[in-house]
């Protein structure tokens, strides 16, 4: 069966996927103790599918771990899955050891991008699929699909969002606000499409004048934040704050990657900044920290992206390879989820992955609710909780 599905696979990736629809475009969690947190199940009828992720510091990669597990068991199948606490030695053992209980399919949240070549190069060997989920992995033609949300997006409605709530407008120079970025891991393949979609949204009116990035930090490389770590975007802010804005300059867009970093900035802002406005703070994932601070008006906006939706996806992509399919356009019809099959934006190194791409949205104050109608979270009190196991 797996030489069937290695055979099927190596044939898949040498065809060019062009399909209709195609695109043309290109809080954290208190620490889970030991070296890996494992949750196996005897095979499924339909085999045992291997989930490696990050870590469970975080909390979204719970959610991500716990909905692909749900999701999975229930179409049958038996499931394998480890959480690796952000050690990349410790993947890479967890993935080896998946692969010598010989399970059918692998589904790959990477810790660093650029780590795994060796151990899914074993993966290929043995006839095992390997699914690159919502980070993109490097530099190895073992990766079968990636499923992910449009991570370019995901920077440019956090840019918008902040053109809209200030208002700005090229052609009107006589107002000007002052904006400081924090991005993410620069091991994670996706932090730099985050921080560019905002930036590139951004560009023109930090060229006109418009925006003014006081501390003159406009790379990446100079606001990234190893392992998305709250505490060291508490301590950048807090370094950045002290150096440029404690005479009294006034601090207006504090534009965060994702929750982790905003809620260090955040914590930064409240204890730090010597102004008397709140400025605006953005984020990505929806953490339960981060929702009670947009709440409590501390932190403005997150970028949503629903787990569940990603699993669902995820689920129904793996069914298809391990039946030997070739996954295309077509398979979308299967989702019932908004969602873009791309064949031209990502390269890991070694070529093009086919890419399924889910659509995130805006969450703020208002909004709330729409992530109580997902089911994935409720009301406590004024704050809302997650339902998640």
């Amino acid at each position: 069966m797996k030489k069937f599905l290695a055979l099927a696979l190596a044939m898949a990736m040498s065809l060019t996927l062009v399909a209709c629809g195609s695109k043309d475009g290109g809080s954290s969690a208190p620490a889970a103790s030991g070296s890996s947190d494992a949750s196996v199940s005897v095979s499924g009828e339909g085999g045992t599918v291997g989930i490696a992720m990050p870590t469970k510091s975080l909390e979204r990669w719970n959610r991500d771990g716990s909905y692909l597990k749900e999701q999975f068991e229930t179409a049958g199948y038996g499931v394998e899955l480890k959480y690796s606490d952000n050690d990349v030695e410790q993947q890479n053992n967890d993935i080896a050891a998946m692969i010598a209980d010989g399970v059918d399919l692998l589904i790959v949240a990477a810790i660093d991008g650029d780590s795994l070549s060796n151990v899914l190069g074993d993966a290929k060997d043995a006839g095992i699929p390997v699914i690159s989920y919502d980070r993109l992995i490097m530099n190895t033609d073992a990766i079968s699909y990636y499923v992910s949300f449009d991570n370019y997006t995901v920077g440019t409605l956090q840019g918008q969002f902040v053109i809209d709530q200030l208002g700005l407008d090229l052609a009107d120079t006589s107002k000007t606000y002052n904006i400081e970025f924090t991005a993410g891991d620069p091991a994670d393949n996706n932090a730099g499409y985050f921080f560019n979609g905002a930036f590139d949204t951004l560009k023109d009116y930090i060229d006109a004048g418009i925006l003014n990035v006081v501390s003159g930090k406009t790379t990446f490389e100079q606001v990234a934040t190893p392992s998305w770590s709250t505490d060291t975007a508490l301590e950048n802010m807090q370094n950045t704050l002290a150096s440029y804005y404690s005479d009294g300059t006034v601090l207006d867009v504090a534009l965060c990657s994702n929750d982790s970093t905003a809620l260090g900035v955040a914590q930064a802002i409240t204890s730090d900044y010597a102004g008397s406005n709140a400025p605006l703070v953005t984020g990505q994932d929806g953490d339960i920290a981060n929702l009670r601070n947009i709440v409590d008006g501390i932190q403005t906006m997150t970028v949503y992206k629903n787990v569940a939706n990603e699993a669902i996806v995820t689920l129904e992509l793996a069914k298809a390879m391990l039946v030997g399919e070739t996954p295309d356009a077509s398979l979308i019809d299967t989702f019932g989820i908004d969602c873009a099959y791309d064949t031209s934006s990502y390269d890991n190194g070694t070529g093009i992955i086919p890419s399924y791409l889910l659509v995130p949205s805006v969450i703020t104050k208002d909004n709330l609710q729409e992530l109580v109608d997902t089911g994935l979270y409720a009301w406590d009190g004024d704050y809302l909780k997650s339902t998640a196991n």
